[in-house]
């Protein structure tokens, strides 16, 4: 095998991307070389490029981290995998071995996922990152998230009887959210979304849409108050912005939780009681280590069952020019309701 690969790099931050070559990295005791088939784009790719972000540390950078390949090399104190087997998993932005723009990655093997016969590369591919944001969320023991689960990762409680709302349904993470509550039990799961991917998201779990383009976020809490069926007892802001957060903790009762992806909380509880949850949902974080594996570990009997849906693809040409055409697509608000998911040159 060659030592060097084409790889997309951040030049530094707030710089451009550009298209060179890096060398293909070594596997470690207990991790895997992983030859790219497929990955997604996300938000934050765009974000880090722009934005004072605190990883990474070293420039030019690869980033991306929601990624679909091979096992083409097995490091030392490994065991269950072989090359060949196909795996998806989350990358680390933080180190440029173990991302996503580039043909060749590293893998911790307790983080990979063998990959269902039932799904595609590019439908792996958008599971990672968005998926993981949702469960630690929702799932994950406190303080990482709201401990709707137990260390099995069945429900912590019956949900029968609650109701739950989740604001940006179709987004990437508001998808899997919908998905985590239907799995959870709760029996009335509210959506604030485009009215037009109605038909999706009840197909995802959602019972009730509320249509963002009918109703602004002022709106939303008196719409919620009509419409529940239950008392509502968590909220997930998928959306993550101020104005989102804000409007969410309306939505949500005294004493009861919300959740946001946004990564800071610009929100008062005072004294009502409410808990807020703002997972960092990223695996090879110390404190998060232990519940990636358990979450890692039933993912692919998860998604095999249909218990978890892959998003929608929407393929962008094979190639990082086209990478850099997404990210600029994802900046401008110009994607919904899909995953943008691209290719080396060489796959």
């Amino acid at each position: 095998m060659t030592t060097s690969q084409k790889a997309l790099l951040l030049e530094r931050r707030g710089g451009a991307f550009y298209e060179g070559t890096r060398p293909i990295p070594k596997p470690g005791p207990g991790e895997l070389l992983v030859k790219i088939k497929a990955f997604a784009l996300n938000p934050v790719d765009w974000k880090i490029q722009d934005l004072d972000f605190p990883f990474p540390k070293d420039f030019p950078a690869v980033l991306g981290s929601d990624i679909a390949g091979d096992i083409v090399e097995i490091g030392d104190n490994v065991q269950g995998w072989v090359k060949g087997d196909r795996v998806w998993f989350q990358g680390n932005l933080g180190n440029s071995d173990y991302a996503a723009f580039q043909q060749y990655t590293l893998l911790p093997a307790e983080f990979a996922i063998k990959i269902p016969a039932n799904t595609s590369y590019e439908q792996a591919s958008t599971i990672p990152v968005a998926f993981l944001a949702a469960a630690y969320g929702l799932l994950a023991p406190t303080p990482l998230g709201a401990g709707l689960a137990n260390t099995t990762l069945d429900p912590q409680s019956n949900f029968s009887g609650s109701s739950a709302l989740v604001v940006g349904g179709t987004t990437s993470v508001g998808q899997f959210a919908i998905q985590l509550l239907k799995y959870l039990g709760f029996s009335q799961i509210l959506a604030y979304a485009s009215g037009h991917q109605s038909t999706f998201l009840k197909s995802l779990g959602a019972t009730d849409i509320i249509d963002r383009k009918k109703y602004s976020l002022d709106q939303l809490p008196e719409v919620v108050g009509q419409l529940k069926t239950a008392p509502i007892k968590i909220v997930y802001d998928a959306v993550g912005t101020a104005e989102t957060q804000n409007a969410s903790l309306a939505c949500t009762p005294d004493g009861e939780t919300l959740v946001s992806s946004l990564p800071t909380q610009v929100v008062e509880l005072g004294n009502s009681g409410k808990k807020f949850f703002s997972p960092m949902a990223v695996v090879h974080l110390p404190e998060c280590r232990e519940f990636g594996k358990v979450i890692c570990g039933r993912l692919e009997k998860w998604v095999d069952k249909g218990v978890i849906k892959p998003s929608p693809v929407e393929m962008i040409p094979a190639g990082f020019q086209a990478v850099i055409d997404g990210l600029n697509r994802l900046r401008n608000n110009q994607v919904s309701g899909v995953k943008l998911v691209g290719r080396p040159d060489s796959v």
